[in-house]
């Protein structure tokens, strides 16, 4: 039994719910053991709203399910059955490859997306939403009221390099993001 990863097609936005229900059908098909895992790649994200702090989950690659299985021998009984279990759920589509074929994703591609997974859990990446050129006023700390230049955006620290004028120069002041808002 060799099980390799694979994308499924489905349709955006009902991925979780999708994903619960192909688990749910394929252990009462009894053939969870051809198809163990169904997971939606997603990563955390710390947004700031209205002041607020949220985690929320981002999926990586929205209309895709990943499913571990092993789809080697296409003649035996119990790789068909869990073949027409998954396209017999409900806004599923097929699997990613040629013709509807199903194609493994390569090893390492598959250790990338699990490690960004188990690294937002950690820690969740900043969305921070300003980018550089765009021009911000600062609204905390010694240069609040003053309208600057984003220079640099750190989204690992969650720092906001910011260019203002004072006395007629151009001066770099690094601030956090949620002490600046965009105009």
């Amino acid at each position: 039994m060799a099980l390799q990863w694979y994308f499924l097609r489905c349709q955006s936005g009902r991925e979780g719910t999708i994903s619960k229900q192909a688990i749910t059908r394929l252990r009462v098909a009894g053939v969870d053991s051809v198809v163990p895992q169904v997971i939606v790649p997603f990563e955390n994200i710390t947004d700031l709203k209205a002041g607020k702090k949220k985690t929320v989950q981002k999926k990586l690659y929205p209309g895709y399910l990943m499913v571990q299985a092993d789809l080697d021998d296409t003649e035996d009984p119990l790789v068909m059955k869990a073949r027409a279990t998954l396209r017999a759920i409900n806004g599923l589509r097929d699997f990613l490859g040629a013709r509807g074929e199903a194609t493994p994703i390569s090893e390492d591609e598959v250790s990338a997306i699990l490690a960004r997974m188990q690294a937002s859990e950690a820690k969740p990446q900043v969305n921070i939403g300003i980018q550089k050129g765009d021009m911000v006023k600062i609204k905390a700390g010694a240069f609040d009221g003053f309208d600057g230049a984003v220079d640099d955006v750190n989204p690992e620290k969650g720092t906001v390099k910011v260019v203002v004028t004072i006395f007629g120069r151009p001066t770099p002041v690094e601030l956090d993001h949620w002490e600046v808002e965009a105009v």
